[in-house]
């Protein structure tokens, strides 16, 4: 297989140039996203043609032409997005940080809505896919990285179709109660923007849950098994918890200056405990948080006053947004607060450090403290707990974590808590300084053992993999569709055919929905389509509906067709009576309609359609998010309602239907053929009752089945609309007219 170019996308570049004495000086950058991507490069060997990675330089074109000389040497070639200061501004500490990342973080109150900023947002991410449109083409990988750059995929995809695009958003996605509060054109931007990727990552269901929910609130778009039909595409959603360099970590522990520093700490401790955390300054990590439950548990148990000392770094970020300011002075003044109010001469409750660590420091601190406290309000993942988790070769040590970051799915085995509890909290760092040496061991081994077997890489890998599956099942989705060639042939086979039989559903394939069922009626067109293509020799005509008898009877009772009613209950061959098989029993009925008229007062636009043999709750003209919900709901209280009872309860296009058991397409069909013999099959439909007729054709050669819609199906091939449909019937009607002549 030939190798592809990987093309990685994110906000900055990983390195940082800074001016210095009139000098340039190139520094890496820290942060999980550059620490995750940079141990997956180093990891990827040659499975790649070449790797890019794709950012902001944060510097002037000048700047970087002179610093690019210094860079590192590194597995990949850097590729600079160049962007104005100003404009710059607008879209990292406007919109990207000061509207969606309140939003994705729960502080809904801390968002700002300005157009201005948006509109730079848009435009940076114009000028990123200006530069990718420079170097990629058709067949290459972009790997696109976070919130930074949520219409990216999109905008690519329209001015290169062929590439492969996925997309990882790193931080929580809110739920569609806050996304919401954005203006709706920005909602739908920005949904649109990342479902141009073939593959969209998060990090937990819950986030992954909150982005469908969105997409069909917002777009409209339902999915199937987490995969959304977009246009003609086909759009994976899925989880990926992003992990970290296990082995890096763990061998730390004996790294030489690692020990010197673990040593060097436990003899300023003087046989006091550690307690130790680690955060980029930001308000949606907790610190203040932690800090009050820290001063809580000094005050609620005075017996540990002098004997714990409390070492916390914070790393600066985003010192321009005036919110982040404001959160380094709370910090500072509580700090100051708990060391002069709680301390004494001989003891300092807190130690802190605003300013970044170096490697051997952090793993330090790691393997040195008693007590890791790491208790975000919210975070996407939080790779500090499984660096944390990772660097305790000696399996000891205690982690107190959030419930509110991603990372509490995988490490179960810390001590969870609520950040927003600080009694809780309080409790919890009695707990783990007291936890005996033994119950650490067993906690630490379970964690160290799912991170050792979901590294970085492997995240890496596993959404490589998930993309490129994805890519094969679009090529697949794309053969359903009937092309001009497929056409053609089932139009020859129609044409060189002795008897034909043509079963065709009504709603959905020969017209298009409606909101009130009883206004889709078919027009003069289609009944004079019908009438030709049923008064042909050697040709059968049946209309398969789930409509009832009655209303089929109304408009296709005059035509030369069979009719099957309320899905193979009922049929009714051409000048004949209707007849069933069915046994009539509506003793069911009151009780089901008793359930059903619940749900349509606790839904509104709902009703009930009573048929003969048969009672339908209908929510197409429902709230969308509602309406799936409460069918769900509905569809469960009556299976419940239903057990051991001789009915069935199908779930079809916006219906929630209630019938006879063994009552379907597929069953009436095949008493259709045990009477007749045809060597040409065509069979319509769009919903998933018509799978049973799908299901019943497929073993038969000369059957030519096709679903209307883009979705999988048991039938051959799918057509988009069902003018599609139309247009296919009135070809074989003209076919019949020429070999008249």
């Amino acid at each position: 297989m030939q190798k592809q170019r990987l093309f990685i996308v994110s906000n900055r570049l990983p390195v940082s140039i800074l001016e210095e004495g009139g000098s340039l000086k190139v520094l890496p950058s820290s942060g999980g996203l550059v620490t995750a991507v940079n141990s997956f490069v180093a990891m990827s060997g040659n499975a790649y043609k070449d790797i890019s990675w794709v950012g902001v330089p944060g510097c002037s074109p000048a700047s970087w032409m002179e610093a690019s000389r210094q860079l590192p040497q590194t597995a990949f070639r850097y590729v600079p997005v160049m962007v104005f200061k100003e404009q710059y501004d607008h879209y990292y500490n406007g919109f990207a940080n000061s509207t969606l990342w309140p939003l994705c973080h729960y502080f809904p109150s801390y968002a700002e809505y300005s157009e201005e900023d948006y509109l730079d947002y848009l435009q940076v991410n114009e000028h990123f896919a200006e530069t990718l449109e420079q170097s990629c083409v058709a067949g290459d990988i972009v790997w696109i990285h976070d919130y930074h750059l949520l219409p990216l995929a999109a905008r690519l995809r329209r001015s290169i179709p062929g590439l492969t695009i996925g997309f990882f958003l790193h931080i929580p996605f809110p739920s569609y109660e806050l996304f919401r509060l954005m203006p709706r054109n920005w909602q739908q931007h920005l949904l649109e923007g990342m479902l141009g990727a073939d593959l969209v990552g998060f990090h937990t269901m819950d986030y992954a849950a909150h982005f469908l929910q969105s997409v069909q609130m917002v777009l409209g778009l339902n999915h199937d098994r987490n995969i959304i039909r977009q246009k003609d595409r086909l759009v994976k959603v899925d989880v990926f918890p992003i992990s970290i360099d296990y082995n890096k970590f763990s061998q730390a522990y004996d790294d030489i200056e690692v020990s010197t520093m673990r040593q060097k700490l436990q003899v300023q401790l003087q046989g006091r405990k550690l307690l130790f955390s680690v955060d980029r300054l930001d308000y949606s990590k907790g610190v203040h948080h932690r800090l009050k439950a820290y001063e809580c548990f000094l005050k609620q148990y005075p017996e540990y006053r002098g004997k714990v000392v409390f070492v916390i770094v914070v790393v600066p970020s985003r010192d321009g947004i005036a919110k982040y300011a404001e959160r380094k002075r709370m910090i500072d003044e509580l700090i100051s607060n708990i060391n002069s109010q709680v301390g004494d001469i001989t003891w300092q409750p807190v130690i802190y450090q605003y300013n970044a660590l170096a490697f051997a420091e952090m793993v330090g601190l790691y393997t040195a403290c008693d007590v890791a406290l790491i208790t975000p309000l919210r975070d996407g993942m939080n790779l500090v707990a499984k660096e944390f988790v990772a660097s305790r070769a000696d399996k000891r040590g205690v982690l107190v974590l959030s419930e509110m970051a991603g990372a509490a799915r995988e490490l179960s085995d810390a001590l969870l808590i609520n950040p927003n509890d600080t009694r809780e909290l309080a409790g919890k760092i009695k707990e783990a300084l007291e936890m005996d040496a033994e119950e650490q061991a067993l906690r630490m081994v379970q964690m160290r053992s799912r991170i050792a077997h979901y590294t970085v890489k492997d995240w890496a890998e596993d959404f490589m993999s998930e993309l490129q599956q994805i890519k094969v099942r679009q090529e697949q989705y794309q053969e359903l569709f009937l092309a001009d060639t497929d056409k053609r042939k089932l139009l020859d086979s129609y044409s060189s055919a002795h008897r034909r039989l043509l079963l065709l559903d009504y709603d959905g394939t020969l017209v298009s929905f409606c909101n009130n069922p009883t206004q889709a009626v078919p027009g003069n067109e289609l009944l004079d389509l019908l009438h030709s293509l049923g008064s042909k020799e050697n040709h059968e005509v049946w209309l398969i509906s789930g409509r009832s008898s009655a209303w089929l009877e109304q408009y296709f009772g005059h035509l030369p067709v069979g009719l099957i009613a309320e899905h193979g209950a009922k049929m009714k061959q051409q000048e004949g009576a209707w007849n069933t098989e069915v046994p009539f029993n509506s003793e069911w009925k009151e009780a089901v309609r008793n359930i059903m008229e619940r749900y349509v007062r606790r839904c509104a636009h709902t009703f009930i359609e009573d048929k003969e043999f048969s009672m339908v709750w209908h929510y197409r003209n429902a709230d969308p998010f509602q309406g799936r919900l409460r069918s769900s709901e509905l569809a469960a209280e009556l299976n419940k309602y239903l057990i051991d009872r001789q009915l069935e309860v199908v779930c079809g296009n916006k219906i929630v239907e209630v019938r006879n058991s063994g009552t379907n397409k597929g069953t009436a069909i095949r008493k259709l053929l045990a009477t007749r013999t045809f060597d040409w099959i065509f069979a319509a439909g769009d919903d998933k009752t018509d799978e049973d007729m799908f299901k019943m054709l497929a073993p038969i050669a000369h059957a030519h089945t096709i679903k209307v819609g883009p979705n999988a199906s048991y039938a051959r091939y799918n057509l988009l609309k069902p003018q599609m449909v139309v247009g296919l019937l009135r070809s074989m009607s003209e076919l019949q007219a020429m070999q008249a002549i």
